[in-house]
């Protein structure tokens, strides 16, 4: 079995404690996200689980802890984008991020984090060039640190449709995303940096580019079953079980499918219990603590 932590929250960002608590009691429940009321229980026990798959933006609560994960396998899917405050509110700075990159890679080397460029916003500002620009920047400084980059294009759902409405955020073309691929495999080739869409159905391979599994059995000498159904047509991801909850994250990207609303997530944040055997269970009384980064 592949944990996945998590697709639908940031757990190494900021509910590091909790997941250590539930690494140490062997175990977590996991609610269903349609069916609260059905509940999980889901083993973390090295003879159970196969490996960890890491999600985050912003990892670095985890980065002292690593040795805490024992002989369990595992990588990180990182997240790291140029956007801004107005894009990006709850997140440190680019270069601290860069940082927590270079910090996190020195430590369980390149083949181990997947640097995630994604999603690709298109408006006014954030033109194919300016893309361009800053992801050749940004491929350059993080050369030698990862060897893989996954991307994909905005898309919208229920949850994100009225705030990307509010940017200017438009939706991508083919040819768009086509041309848009074509300078990001220039930029890539330069440093050598290997290049995979996520759950992208379009085909990249003039350019060199192929299609992710960002959740992949064989990286933990596992045979590759596939393709998770619970997951979109187009991804390739290996069968995993996720362990986060919806509307945690209090981040607050403005491109995000798993929060209903920022102010939803602090609320959850701040009744959170690190010693709960789920995610979502609250201590009593709430206190007022503030997200971590």
């Amino acid at each position: 079995m592949i944990v996945s932590v998590s697709r639908r929250t940031d757990i190494p960002a900021l509910y590091t404690d909790w997941f250590f608590h539930r690494l140490a009691a062997g175990e977590v429940q996991v609610p269903n996200p349609m069916n609260p009321a059905q509940v999980r229980c889901v083993s973390l026990r090295p003879d159970d689980v196969d490996g960890f798959v890491f999600w985050s933006k912003y990892p670095a609560p985890m980065l002292d802890r690593l040795e805490d994960l024992g002989d369990i396998p595992f990588y990180f899917q990182y997240s790291l984008n140029p956007y801004g405050a107005d894009i990006e509110p709850g997140i440190p700075s680019l270069e601290r991020r860069i940082e927590t990159l270079l910090r996190l890679s020195d430590r369980i080397g390149p083949d181990r984090v997947t640097w995630r460029y994604d999603p690709i916003l298109l408006n006014s500002t954030w033109t194919p060039a300016r893309h361009e620009e800053q992801f050749g920047a940004m491929a350059t400084t993080l050369a030698g640190a990862v060897r893989s980059c996954v991307f994909s294009f905005v898309d919208r759902y229920r949850k994100n449709s009225k705030t990307l409405t509010r940017l200017c955020i438009q939706t991508w073309d083919e040819t768009g995303m086509d041309d848009m691929a074509r300078r990001l495999s220039e930029a890539a080739r330069a440093t050598g940096l290997r290049l995979e869409t996520c759950a992208e159905p379009l085909d990249l391979s003039t350019y060199g580019i192929g299609h992710a599994a960002c959740v992949d059995a064989s990286r933990f000498g596992r045979f590759r079953p596939g393709p998770d159904r619970n997951q979109r047509p187009a991804c390739g991801c290996s069968p995993s079980v996720d362990i986060g909850m919806y509307d945690t994250c209090t981040l607050g990207c403005v491109y995000c499918y798993a929060n209903a609303s920022r102010e939803a997530a602090l609320r959850a944040f701040r009744a959170h219990d690190p010693a709960a055997d789920r995610l979502s269970r609250p201590r009593i009384p709430a206190d007022d603590s503030t997200p971590p980064i």
